[in-house]
């Protein structure tokens, strides 16, 4: 008797300590989509314009506390400048969302999924991409760093490989102070 049930107890402990174990691998986190956000920024030879768009939908996969995955859906419709106000704002606001820039009509999202993620420091890491605009999915390269519950994430987009050509002198000529730098920024602060 004293045999069973001490052979109960190893079964009971080892189920325990694999299911405590098991749980902490591909542990999903949700993002908190209301205090998270990310923030773009364009540059032309004449200045810049910055704004902000919405995350639908995201997560961070995590296996044994360090990150091992994620996957984002951006909602294209809310792009929005916030560095002017009226008239101004809601003509680059409208231009953005037409077929000259990011066509939300057609395109209402744009995705990100993370297909490699590799530790680079103490509590950053690595990523590797499919960042999916307009329809055209193209690797990206970043970094990502995780404190806590937060993470934050910058990365640089050459709208180009997207089909967004309005004034990028990659496709048009003589356009002297019209021009739009190919490349914008985007910087993201997360938290689950």
């Amino acid at each position: 008797m004293k045999r069973a049930i001490k052979s109960l107890a190893i079964i009971a402990l080892v189920a325990f300590t694999t299911f405590s174990f098991t749980s902490k691998a591909g542990e999903k986190k949700e993002i908190k989509l209301d205090k998270s956000k990310v923030v773009w920024k364009g540059y032309k030879v004449t200045g810049s314009h910055e704004g902000t768009i919405a995350i639908k939908s995201g997560s961070l996969t995590f296996d044994n506390g360090k990150l091992t995955g994620g996957e984002f859906v951006i909602d294209m419709t809310t792009i929005n400048s916030t560095d002017l106000q009226g008239g101004g704002k809601e003509k680059l606001d409208g231009h953005l969302k037409s077929d000259d820039f990011f066509g939300v009509e057609k395109f209402p999202t744009a995705k990100l999924v993370f297909k490699k993620v590799t530790a680079s420091g103490k509590n950053a890491y690595n990523v590797t991409g499919d960042l999916t605009i307009k329809g055209k999915t193209n690797p990206i390269t970043f970094t990502i760093s995780i404190y806590g519950n937060k993470a934050t994430a910058s990365l640089k987009v050459d709208r180009t490989k997207y089909d967004v050509r309005y004034g990028s002198t990659s496709f048009f000529d003589d356009l002297k102070d019209k021009a739009i730098y190919d490349e914008f920024d985007l910087v993201s602060d997360l938290e689950f």
